[in-house]
């Protein structure tokens, strides 16, 4: 099983890259944002727990996230891996995962990180805010604070994998082909590795 996380901040491309590589190596999405709406929607224990949380305006514990991410591990049992978006944000959620993956006798094979400089990345979105109709996509001030809060969070993750020799830059400017040709190669390159 190949698990891979994908870090890349707001208007990298990571959504487009995602699917592409989703569907190159037959991986099974793993969209915490996209868990949680389906935990809620299908009213299990742990997405009525998520929805009362929600809805009392505060952040889903990690440890609610993490058993959604357990029960999607489980349903996907036979999968060839997982592809991780939006997922770990934290140190504290790359342990708890680690510690998941582990019980389960698997880990984490590779992070990647879309890297875009900023102002390239404000004009997609400035861009993208034209069509998008995310009112978030519309201000550079806003955009600007996404940068930091991304920036912020994911640093201190980066660093976690990086110390386990896990992590890999990738450039995110060029073509979407270019960009996907250097994701692919950073895949196959572990693989072969491994």
């Amino acid at each position: 099983m190949f698990n891979l996380v994908l870090f890349g901040p707001p208007g990298s491309g990571k959504g487009t890259q995602a699917t592409n590589l989703i569907e190159k190596y037959k991986l099974v999405h793993l969209s915490t944002g996209d868990l949680l709406r389906s935990e809620i929607a299908n009213k299990t224990p742990l997405g009525v727990e998520a929805k009362k949380i929600m809805d009392a305006g505060q952040l889903v514990p990690d440890e609610v996230v993490i058993g959604i991410i357990d029960n999607c591990l489980d349903k996907n049992a036979g999968a060839n891996g997982f592809l991780f978006d939006g997922f770990p944000r934290t140190i504290t959620q790359a342990k708890a995962l680690d510690k998941l993956l582990e019980l389960k006798k698997n880990q984490i094979n590779l992070v990647l990180a879309l890297q875009v400089n900023e102002e390239e990345l404000v004009r997609r979105l400035l861009e993208r805010g034209k069509t998008s109709g995310r009112s978030d996509d519309t201000s550079e001030e806003v955009i600007r604070k996404r940068f930091q809060v991304y920036t912020n969070e994911t640093e201190p993750v980066a660093q976690h994998y990086k110390e386990g020799e896990k992590f890999k830059a990738i450039s995110g400017e060029g073509s979407v082909d270019e960009i996907f040709a250097n994701l692919s190669n950073a895949i196959d390159e572990y693989n072969k590795e491994a």
